[in-house]
């Protein structure tokens, strides 16, 4: 099993969207480095625990948990991804949620497992950006959050996430100028092959999700598109 250091893709899997046990099986065994079970809304621990089994009947292949809601946390995951929304202008998505999540599951978490995530969402249009209730931050703004991601908060991980939306290649080359260790992931709307090496020439991992449920041929070619 590779280290997260050493990842370059990974799917990202929606518990509240359906998908099939073919289609699944073609993304658990397509090579991607990980898989992420998250979304923004209608998140159930009863989806996250019947897509985490689904995977597991057959797979070895890395799972994480976004832990957007603390109700979905369940053991049984690889690790746990911990987002801290920067941009949101409400406090809770940055600090309440988290503090709440481990206040009251601390037993349960192995913290070797679990990394927080510096994220910075540029769709204004997507769920998450409205769900979080986040600014649209200018290329100043999006550079000084990967700034303080790493040298302030000290986080393994800042996510560019565009939601759905492909984002601007130039902004995400500008923000890993930014960064020495935190590892930049980014998120938005890749569909095709191009799309996927353009953005891993900046990104250290690219995460692919809507287009796992819209076109899954093209979805699985941007695992060998980056390798």
């Amino acid at each position: 099993m590779k280290k997260i250091n050493e990842w370059k893709h990974i799917f990202k899997l929606d518990p509240a969207k359906e998908i099939s046990d073919e289609h699944l099986d073609l993304i658990c065994e397509s090579g991607t480095d990980a898989i992420i079970v998250g979304g923004t809304d209608n998140m159930t621990l009863d989806g996250v625990l019947d897509l985490l089994s689904r995977i597991r009947r057959s797979h070895t292949v890395t799972c994480i948990l976004e832990v957007s809601e603390e109700e979905i946390l369940t053991p049984g995951f690889d690790h746990y991804f911990v987002p801290m929304v920067l941009n949101s202008k409400d406090k809770k998505f940055m600090m309440d949620i988290q503090h709440k999540a481990i206040k009251e599951y601390i037993d349960m978490m192995e913290f070797s497992e679990v990394f927080f995530e510096g994220y910075c969402i540029l769709n204004e249009d997507s769920k998450a950006f409205k769900h979080t209730n986040s600014f649209l931050p200018d290329a100043g703004d999006v550079k000084a959050y990967a700034y303080m991601a790493e040298h302030v908060f000290h986080l393994p991980i800042f996510y560019v996430e565009y939601s759905g939306t492909y984002g601007d290649p130039k902004l995400v080359e500008e923000v890993k100028e930014e960064l020495d260790n935190t590892m930049l992931f980014y998120g938005g709307g890749i569909e095709n092959s191009m799309q996927a090496q353009e953005m891993k020439e900046h990104a250290d991992v690219i995460i692919v999700g809507n287009s796992i449920y819209t076109d899954i041929k093209s979805a699985l070619k941007t695992v060998k598109a980056i390798n």
